[in-house]
């Protein structure tokens, strides 16, 4: 008498008792929104003045953690929860540390989209008294200036890492690297001050106009471009040096052709953290380009404005029954400002992913 075999499915080891891939990231994001549409519910009650994103985001977290936790308990065990615990609590210690830089980022974006239109960025605040006007002659002031400013600091700050690098030893190369460590902790007025009488002792007390500007963010930008520099450039491997040296390759042609585009990206996002430095400083500009309601396209002549200066001077005169209308520039003015960075920053991964090196099998 034959007895019948029953096929049962085995169960695979490998899987039980695992949490779903993307398990993690689909209770963050709940945990988010579930303490989202609380906060929203009482911002609408007018419990709270305004919708906080700050406490939806920390406190989302925190359920986030204990809801991991105890799913992770139930499905997987004591031993993998232990370790799911730990590690959302360091990816919470990650998230406090950027709450600041959500709050600023969505500060200015609630606030900036009032005045985020067409006539802000088409229009100077010429004969603008109350209501209207725009931002073009600032942001053109600061484009320009900055464009300046990095013309001449690039090629020094590169050049001066390379320097230090490849060719720089004794009482020279320590004492360049002594002095940039010191200007890169001076403050900016210095430089603006360091600008004024520069141009003060040749052309007058009154001179102001946008080079000047220039000058004052390259003081601060060099330093920087400095360090960051020689430090992607000390990256480059040795290596390659020596193959090239090997082959008969002199030095300044290493350097150009192998060290210079091994590195190209990290220059470029070094490049890039010195103008983001630079491009917000207020102080310097206020001193060496004044500030001025209408367009100037000239570095050379007359007072310039910039997106920082246009931020202060519109916060700082708004009184009356136009005094809103001054906020919401001021507020759009540093939107612009923030955007400004972010699609400069943009171009930068660009340029630096299309020429860096190809590396092939």
């Amino acid at each position: 008498m034959s007895t019948a075999t029953v096929s049962r499915p085995m169960a695979n080891s490998l899987t039980t008792g695992k949490l779903p891939r993307g398990s993690t990231w689909m209770i963050l994001v709940g945990s988010w929104v579930i303490f989202g549409a609380v906060f929203a519910i009482l911002a609408a009650a007018g419990v709270t003045k305004d919708f906080n994103i700050v406490g939806a985001i920390f406190f989302g977290t925190v359920l986030f953690d204990v809801v991991i936790y105890l799913t992770s308990l139930l499905v997987e065990g004591a031993r993998k929860a232990t370790d799911r615990l730990v590690t959302s609590l360091v990816a919470t210690a990650f998230i406090i540390a950027l709450l600041p830089l959500v709050s600023l980022a969505w500060t200015v974006l609630v606030n900036g989209l009032a005045r985020f239109d067409i006539t802000f960025f088409s229009q100077s605040m010429r004969n603008v008294i109350g209501e209207g006007g725009g931002a073009l002659h600032a942001i053109v002031g600061t484009l320009l200036i900055t464009a300046m400013a990095a013309l001449i600091s690039v090629p020094i700050g590169i050049l001066t890492s390379i320097y230090l690098v490849e060719y720089g030893r004794g009482a020279l190369a320590r004492g360049i690297t002594f002095f940039v460590d010191v200007m890169t902790g001076i403050p900016s007025i210095v430089a603006g001050l360091f600008a004024y009488a520069l141009f003060a002792l040749i052309y007058g007390p009154a001179i102001r106009n946008g080079f000047m500007g220039s000058i004052a963010l390259s003081v601060l930008m060099i330093p920087v471009v400095v360090r960051s520099s020689e430090e992607i450039l000390r990256l480059v491997p040795n290596e390659l040096r020596e193959a090239s040296y090997a082959l008969g390759v002199p030095k300044w042609l290493t350097v150009l052709k192998i060290v210079l585009p091994t590195s190209i990206a990290g220059l470029t996002t070094g490049i890039m953290l010195a103008i983001a430095r630079v491009i917000g400083e207020t102080a310097p500009l206020l001193i060496v380009c004044g500030f001025t309601t209408s367009m100037n396209y000239d570095l050379f002549s007359d007072r310039m404005m910039t997106l920082p200066v246009f931020v202060y001077t519109q916060y700082t005169q708004a009184a009356g029954i136009n005094a809103q209308a001054s906020i919401d520039r001021a507020w759009t003015g540093a939107l612009a400002l923030i955007i400004i960075v972010m699609l400069l920053n943009l171009i930068a991964r660009i340029i630096a992913r299309a020429f860096a090196p190809k590396y092939g099998r």
